[in-house]
């Protein structure tokens, strides 16, 4: 995103139709989490982004332009229930004195630069999600209802006879007691910036994350692209975990092989060059957003 000298003004018409464009797709991503919420069924794949990250479907369909963009029209009006908007130019926009939270703005940045500077790690294997159900019970098993790939004597062989490489803070903090010390590495919440690397399925779904930390300045299509990066993200991740989920559809990808591990690390690198652009313009909002404050 790129500071500009004018906002772009949009007539009443053509704001709408970015909004019915934007709650269209988010809906057939929403609508299938609620229907399933509502009969008290979980899914180990779709939920996490909405459990794990704890952004409510309608914050996800909720539309807004992004900053430099004037709203038109006597419909606009209905942004001003929001505080980050204002009356301006004959219509709405946010208003750019409104960053809340500047240090938290000033934090993100500083962390997607670091992540987007760092040559992408493939070593991992995606060995995070064993180690998080290393050595439990079968009840203590996050995702129980489904089976494991292997008895969990096999299991805990597997992982421990193999490096275990994991970068990112909030996926190494899950890691059980016996599977912890295996980790090459040690982040830690304060050092979590000093380990994000673009490599790492997990910093890439996080993308997700940051963009919807910074909304409302975020434009919601923006927040979506992040949003359908991390599903597809989160499939290859579980498809690498130790869980059978064939009878939903999703044929492992077997890390304990070397044809498997092959198979991961392409995947990983696909998303490594794919999650820069995205990155560049959270980094490129944070920093117009601080800028303008």
């Amino acid at each position: 995103m790129v500071a500009t000298d004018k906002p772009v003004v949009l007539p009443e018409a053509d704001w709408h139709a970015r909004r019915r464009a934007h709650e269209e797709r988010v809906t057939a991503w929403t609508a299938p989490h609620q229907a399933r919420a509502a009969r008290g069924e979980k899914h180990p794949v779709h939920d996490f982004l909405f459990e794990y990250y704890r952004f409510r479907p309608a914050w996800l369909r909720r539309w807004h332009p992004g900053p430099d963009v004037v709203l038109l029209g006597a419909t606009a009006r209905e942004f001003l229930r929001w505080p980050e908007y204002h009356e301006a130019d004959g219509g709405v926009a946010l208003n750019p004195a409104a960053l809340p939270r500047r240090e938290s703005v000033a934090w993100i940045l500083n962390l997607l630069r670091l992540t987007a500077g760092r040559a992408p790690a493939f070593a991992c294997f995606g060995l995070h999600e064993w180690a998080m159900v290393h050595r439990q019970t079968p009840a203590e098993v996050r995702h129980n209802a489904w089976p494991l790939r292997f008895p969990p004597d096999e299991l805990a062989r597997l992982v421990e006879a193999q490096p275990v490489r994991c970068s990112h803070f909030d996926a190494f903090r899950f890691f059980t007691a016996p599977a912890s010390p295996l980790n090459k590495l040690a982040p830690t919440r304060a050092t979590a910036p000093d380990f994000e690397q673009p490599g790492c399925l997990h910093a890439n779904m996080d993308l997700y994350k940051w963009a919807f930390k910074l909304a409302p300045f975020t434009p919601a299509e923006l927040i979506a692209d992040c949003f359908a990066f991390a599903r597809e993200i989160r499939e290859i991740d579980m498809r690498a975990s130790p869980y059978d989920l064939e009878k939903l559809g999703y044929a492992p990808i077997r890390i304990e092989t070397p044809a498997g591990r092959a198979e991961y690390e392409a995947h990983q690198r696909d998303f490594a060059a794919r999650s820069q652009p995205l990155r560049a313009r959270l980094i490129a909002l944070c920093e117009r957003r601080l800028a303008a404050a």
